[in-house]
This record gives structure tokens, C-alpha cells and sequence, in this order.
């Protein structure tokens, strides 16, 4: 992520924004790659839905 928006490693200034409860991904603080926070079953939160979407927003700090 870090390096797709141009900014350099470690990934000062970049965070997600998640409105769920359960944050699932994070931002691995030294190389800026988006990585799983937390365990993601798509039998529990997709039970009834062909497609399967986890929606964050990453939040940019500073000038791009």
C-alpha cells in the first residue's frame, strides 16, 4: 500500500479505517504491505451472498 501511494517504507502517515467492528486487515508498520489482522470466515459473514466484500478505507496523512 505504502509504495502504491508513493510513500516511503516504513509507512509513516498511512492507517485503514474500518467501520466494522472487527478490524481485519492492517498496515505492517515496516514494510507497508497490507496484511490480515484478524482471522476472516466468509461462512460467517457471508453466509448468504454469492459475492464476499470487506470494505476499509485507507487514510492518508500529509501531502501526496
Amino acid at each position: 500500500v505504502a509504495k502504491d501511494l508513493g510513500r516511503k517504507v516504513p509507512a509513516v502517515g498511512l492507517r485503514l479505517l474500518d467501520r466494522g467492528r472487527t478490524q481485519y486487515f492492517a498496515l505492517h508498520g515496516q514494510t507497508g504491505h497490507l496484511v490480515t489482522a484478524e482471522r476472516i470466515d466468509r461462512e460467517q459473514l457471508c453466509r448468504l451472498v454469492e459475492k464476499c466484500v470487506l470494505r476499509f478505507e485507507v487514510i492518508v496523512e500529509g501531502e501526496m
